[in-house]
């Protein structure tokens, strides 16, 4: 009998540090935490579409993570989606005239902001914006331009 509650105390232990292992590997898989602690700046960019980009969406550039989105808004002026990112202060050289894509990674879909360096010697500075954005990509849009062979050709 005190053999079989030493398997089962064996066993209770085993499983809560199973436990625990994985609420840690969730909280540092979700950390969003790391661009506050090294310091960081805003960008902004603005899109006429984003498709399912989401606050918090990754940005990278060379496909290196370099901040992420901080917030989406639409822009009352010019009815586009208002994009503020959050730049790792690591990365404060990136030229001004860089361009901004809402690109889609893996089958699932997940979108995220890729960076392209520009040629410009000047740095973005906080606040500032990106004039060269690329809209996501929807696909209903490219299915309906195939099928109806709208890709500014007319036919006869």
């Amino acid at each position: 009998m005190k053999s079989n509650n030493q398997v089962e105390f064996a066993a209770g232990l085993f499983l809560l540090l199973g436990i625990a292992a994985l609420v840690f590997l969730a909280i540092q898989a979700t950390d969003t935490n790391g661009l506050k602690r090294e310091g960081s700046y805003s960008i902004v960019a603005h899109f006429s579409n984003i498709g399912g980009l989401k606050t918090r969406s990754t940005v990278s550039m060379a496909g290196v993570r370099i901040g992420n989105v901080e917030s989406i808004e639409l822009d009352p002026d010019t009815l586009e989606a208002r994009v503020v990112m959050k730049i790792s202060e690591g990365f404060s050289d990136l030229p001004n005239d860089s361009s901004a894509s809402v690109l889609t990674a893996g089958l699932l879909g997940d979108q995220y902001v890729g960076l392209e360096p520009g040629g410009s010697p000047e740095p973005l500075q906080d606040g500032d914006r990106i004039l060269i954005t690329n809209s996501a990509v929807v696909l209903e849009q490219l299915i309906g331009r195939y099928l109806f062979n709208t890709d500014g050709e007319t036919t006869e």
